[in-house]
């Protein structure tokens, strides 16, 4: 597995032709190697030309961007792209091919062996929770979105690159299938360790995804960088403070598991919630079932103990 590397982005600007408003301004942050960065803000405000400067499917004006210490500037542009995963929305797949094929697609261009395309296509689709054997010979079509972006996530970690660039991976899909998909890309960043750069309008999948939030405003602007704890209890301004909204002491619960907790005994409590649930999925169900108190189970299904709503404001 490659190493990842860290992505600097050095005063990197992109300025339109016509002298309006730049699409990013002096851009300047560090995303640490492994760590998801998501760059969050209202439609318009640089996010996905940020992104695209990285892979340089748009070029800077002035400024660098540097990946593990090397100018994206000094880089052969096909190299640069090749070290690089890419994300969007839709999947992408191409739909006269097989999932195997989708996913082979890169490592194909790069002249890899037939039996180590196949070894790490077979890997990848496990991974990702398509198994080889059920999935490798469908087509796009035959799949659900979930299952397609899915497959999306595997094609751009098939050369194995140190950079993922994932713009709106899931915007596409509906809200139980995103908090799925979410969860399930979070549980293979713990194994992989990709440094990703990740394009959100949406603060709850900010703090959800990211290790860090990148907040830009129209123009380009970087408003706050920091972590989602941080942007969430004190944030940077007026703006950022209406970004990401009056309910934010509500956003932080999501920041906390019930196994963070000291749980109270499990006498006699309703439900079953399990400790890797949020603060704030356990708050909306003892509130949903006007409950005094609900167990919690550990991933195995054995009680571990209960919580109430005065555990989790005393927790908050």
């Amino acid at each position: 597995m490659q190493t990842a590397a860290d992505i600097v982005f050095d005063a990197a600007t992109k300025t339109y032709d016509s002298g309006a408003e730049p699409a990013v301004d002096a851009l300047s942050l560090t995303v640490p190697a492994g760590e998801i960065c998501v760059l969050l803000g209202a439609s318009g405000c640089g996010k996905t030309t940020a992104l695209t400067l990285v892979n340089r499917l748009t070029e800077l004006t002035s400024g660098d961007i540097r990946i593990g210490g090397a100018s994206i500037r000094e880089q052969d542009v096909i190299e640069l792209r090749r070290g690089i995963g890419y994300v969007i929305q839709q999947a992408g797949l191409f739909p006269h091919l097989t999932i195997e094929e989708n996913v082979a697609t890169v490592p194909q261009v790069l002249g890899w062996k037939k039996p180590r395309i196949t070894e790490r296509t077979r890997e990848l689709l496990e991974l990702v929770g398509l198994p080889h054997k059920e999935y490798a010979h469908r087509y796009p079509a035959q799949l659900s979105g979930g299952q397609r972006q899915r497959v999306g996530i595997a094609r751009a970690l098939a050369a194995d690159p140190p950079i993922m660039l994932m713009d709106e991976p899931f915007g596409a899909l509906d809200p139980v299938t995103r908090e799925h998909v979410q969860g399930e890309f979070l549980r293979l960043q713990e194994q992989v360790r990709k440094t990703t750069l990740f394009v959100s309008h949406d603060i709850d999948e900010a703090v959800r995804m990211g290790d860090r939030v990148a907040i830009l405003a129209k123009g380009g602007k970087l408003l706050q960088y920091d972590t989602p704890e941080r942007i969430l209890r004190e944030p940077a301004d007026d703006y950022v403070a209406r970004f990401v909204g009056t309910d934010r002491g509500l956003k932080a619960l999501t920041l906390r598991t019930l196994g963070d907790l000291k749980l109270d005994p499990a006498d006699g409590a309703e439900g079953s919630l399990r400790t890797g649930d949020t603060l704030r999925t356990a708050l909306s169900a003892l509130m949903a079932g006007d409950a005094e108190r609900l167990s919690v189970s550990d991933e195995a299904g054995k009680p571990v103990g209960s919580v109430t709503v005065a555990l989790i404001r005393e927790a908050a």
